[in-house]
C-alpha cells in the first residue's frame, strides 16, 4: 500500500494503466506488467511507486540488475523509504540488511494499515504475539512465585493495543510507543494506557529513567528489526534490578548473522544469536520458547517466545 501522497502520479491516464498493470502483476504475468511499467516510468519518471513495481516486475524476471536500477531510482525519488526501496535493494544484496527497514517505511506500513489492523491480525493471520507473552508471563511468575505484579511496563512498538490490553491488569502505571501515530491513536481510543508516545523504539526506552522499568514487553515487533543490540542495550538500561523482558521473534534457524530479511521483507532471528545479545547487554535468560506466532498464506509461522530478566545486585 502507497503513502496517500504517493497515491498518484499526477497524469489520469498513467494511474489507469498503472491500475491495470497491477492487476497484470496479481496475475504474475511479469513480462507484460513489465513493459507496461516501463512505458509509465517514461511517462511519469518521477513517480517512486512506479520505479518500485518496474524493481519487482524485474526481479521477478530473473533481471536483478535492473531490478537493482530500478529500486535504486526510487529511493533517490522518496528518500524516507515509505515503499520499502531499501528493503528491497537488501533483498537483492545490494544493501547490507541491518539498516534496511527504514522508519518511513514501517511508519507509513503501519499508518495505513491502522484501521483494520486488529481484524487483519487476529482473523486473517491468527496472531498470536499478546496470548504467548502473557502466558509466559504468568507462568515465570507462578514458577518463581513472584507475583504477577509490576509499577511500570513499557509495550514497546504497542500498535492498537492488543498487548497493553492484555496486561493491564498486572501493571500500574502502563506506557507504551509505536512509530505510526495513527496506531497509537487507534491505542489512545482503547483506554488502557497511562501514557503513549509516538516514537521509535530506543528513543522512547531512553525517554524513561534509568532502572525505573520491572517490566519491557514487545510482541511480533523485532520482525521489522535486522540489529536488536541497539534496542536490547535501551532495555537493559531501562530495566531496573529483576525486571523481566518478554518478546517474540520469527525463527531462522542458523544465519550467519544471526537474523535474515526473509521474501516477505520481515527480519527472523536465531536463538543463539539472540541469547547472545542478551548477555551482552547483562540481560539473563529465563526462557525461549518455540510458538507458532501467526499463519501467513495459511501456514504457520514458527517462532519463539523469549523471556529475559536483569539480575538483582548484590547490596
Amino acid at each position: 500500500m502507497r503513502p496517500t501522497k504517493l497515491m498518484t502520479s499526477g497524469d489520469l491516464l498513467v494511474d489507469r494503466r498503472y491500475t491495470f498493470a497491477e492487476s497484470l502483476m496479481r496475475e504474475k504475468d511479469w513480462e507484460a506488467a513489465a513493459e507496461l511499467i516501463g512505458e509509465i516510468v517514461r511517462l511519469a519518471p518521477h513517480w517512486a511507486p512506479a520505479w518500485i513495481s518496474l524493481g519487482e516486475t524485474l526481479a521477478a524476471l530473473g533481471r536483478k540488475d535492473e531490478a537493482r536500477d530500478a529500486f535504486t531510482t526510487a529511493l533517490r525519488l522518496s528518500p524516507e523509504d515509505e515503499l520499502g526501496a531499501g528493503l528491497r535493494l537488501a533483498r537483492l544484496g545490494a544493501l547490507p540488511p541491518t539498516g534496511a527497514m527504514s522508519a518511513g517505511y514501517v511508519r507509513a506500513l503501519f499508518d495505513e494499515y491502522a484501521g483494520h489492523f486488529d481484524r487483519h491480525l487476529v482473523e486473517k493471520l491468527a496472531y498470536r504475539g499478546p496470548d504467548l507473552i502473557l502466558e509466559t508471563l504468568c507462568g515465570i511468575c507462578g514458577a518463581t512465585g513472584r507475583p504477577p505484579h509490576f509499577r511500570l511496563a513499557l509495550d514497546l512498538g504497542c500498535g492498537t493495543g492488543l498487548m497493553g490490553e492484555a496486561v493491564r491488569p498486572y501493571a500500574v502505571t502502563l506506557a507504551g510507543c509505536d512509530i505510526a501515530p495513527r496506531m497509537v491513536e487507534r491505542a489512545r481510543r482503547r483506554g488502557c494506557y497511562d501514557r503513549l508516545a509516538v516514537a521509535e523504539l530506543t528513543a522512547f526506552l531512553d525517554g524513561e529513567a534509568p532502572g525505573s522499568a520491572d517490566l519491557v514487553l514487545a510482541a511480533d515487533v523485532f520482525i521489522y528489526v535486522g540489529d536488536l543490540a541497539p534496542v536490547f542495550e535501551a532495555t537493559a538500561r531501562a530495566l531496573g534490578d529483576g525486571g523481566l523482558f518478554l518478546f517474540t521473534v520469527q525463527d531462522v534457524g542458523d544465519a550467519p548473522l544471526g537474523f535474515v530479511l526473509g521474501e516477505d521483507m520481515r527480519f527472523a532471528h536465531s536463538t543463539g544469536h539472540v541469547e547472545t545479545l542478551l548477555a551482552a547487554v547483562g540481560l539473563d535468560g529465563v526462557a525461549c520458547d518455540p510458538a507458532v506466532l501467526r499463519h501467513d498464506g495459511g501456514r504457520p509461522v514458527p517462532g519463539f517466545v523469549v523471556a529475559a530478566q536483569k539480575p538483582v545486585r548484590p547490596l
